[in-house]
């Protein structure tokens, strides 16, 4: 339980950072009560770490060489998604921390342009900014956000290899720790971040947990 606990836990924790929901809840804190967005991001989190466990251990009755080397394909493919994708950042912006600099928008990575995008359009709808309402879109938002992203296949391989409460524990705990970065500290935080390392070292982490699952499996 304490692998899949900190395996939950690191690959959340540095994936997550400088992702779209990273920049929802970031944003979303600079517009509204920095307490009622970081608790409808974690509950739609937690609810999302929760749905992808279940799908997780589905997965798990699969024949267990059809999901292995499905799990280290995945980890793989991520990994060099990401180093790719540290790689091709343009020169002027590759090293610039996330959400610090005047040309914000310019340098923008895809996922803050969505971010930026999908909050622009909840708030059009936002009539009331009542508790109850600022959860709710946080919760929306971020749910919306995470399904279909990286993190929550991650999640999925994890759950069908491991105990899948160490798995949850650990993955919700992660994205607790990203969210209050992106609320608490929002771009102060965020400016501090080099963009580009994280985006290599969640590349690494992915090829990491590959190289393990397989040796595990041989």
């Amino acid at each position: 339980m304490l692998t899949a606990f900190t395996a939950g836990l690191l690959l959340i924790t540095v994936s997550e950072l400088g992702d779209k929901t990273f920049f929802i809840a970031m944003c979303l804190a600079m517009r509204h009560r920095r307490r009622y967005v970081f608790a409808g991001a974690v509950l739609a989190l937690a609810a999302m770490t929760i749905l992808s466990v279940s799908l997780g251990r589905v997965v798990s009755l699969l024949p267990r060489d059809l999901t292995h080397y499905a799990a280290i394909v995945l980890f793989v493919a991520f990994g060099i998604k990401l180093l790719y994708d540290a790689h091709q950042m343009r020169p002027e912006c590759s090293d610039r921390t996330l959400a610090a600099d005047d040309d914000y928008l310019e340098c923008a990575s895809d996922a803050e342009r969505d971010a930026i995008a999908a909050i622009s359009q909840a708030e059009v709808k936002l009539k009331k900014k009542t508790p109850f309402a600022i959860c709710l879109e946080a919760f929306g938002l971020v749910f919306v956000g995470e399904w279909g992203d990286r993190t929550q296949f991650a999640t999925i391989a994890l759950a069908a290899a491991h105990n899948p409460v160490g798995v949850t524990l650990g993955a919700i705990a992660g994205h607790t720790i990203c969210a209050a970065i992106a609320v608490i500290g929002g771009k102060l935080i965020a400016g501090r971040i080099s963009e580009r390392t994280v985006t290599q070292l969640g590349g690494i982490l992915f090829l990491l947990f590959a190289g393990v699952a397989w040796f595990e499996g041989t």
